[in-house]
């Protein structure tokens, strides 16, 4: 499997890495937290760890951590439009709960 990202969220990076001057991609994770057990990361990355497994999605390079893999594996992410919010959605197949805020989830 691997992580992607719709058009909508690689424009998004894309935009904000040249806003930003420099990065050389984006990097995915999660973190233990939240009422449901984990939540996820999401950083815009200027050097990668030895150990990140890298994906690629309209040309944007995705960094994820061995340990977190386990948790997103096959997830897309989304960049959307809610009224005044804006923000990345994540599409994960493997989230069994989610909590009522959807700041944390569980698999």
């Amino acid at each position: 499997m691997a992580i992607t990202l719709t058009k909508k969220a690689a424009d998004r990076v894309e935009r904000y890495l040249a806003s930003r001057g420099k990065g050389i991609g984006l990097r995915l994770g999660v973190k233990t937290t939240g009422c449901s057990g984990m939540a996820y990361t999401l950083e815009f990355l200027d050097e990668p760890n030895p150990e990140d497994q890298i994906f690629e999605s309209f040309d944007i390079k995705i960094f994820v951590d061995p340990k977190s893999l386990v948790y997103i594996d096959g997830t897309e992410l989304d960049f959307a439009r809610e009224g005044l919010n804006e923000g990345f959605k994540f599409n994960n197949p493997n989230v069994k709960d989610e909590c009522g805020c959807g700041e944390s989830f569980t698999v």
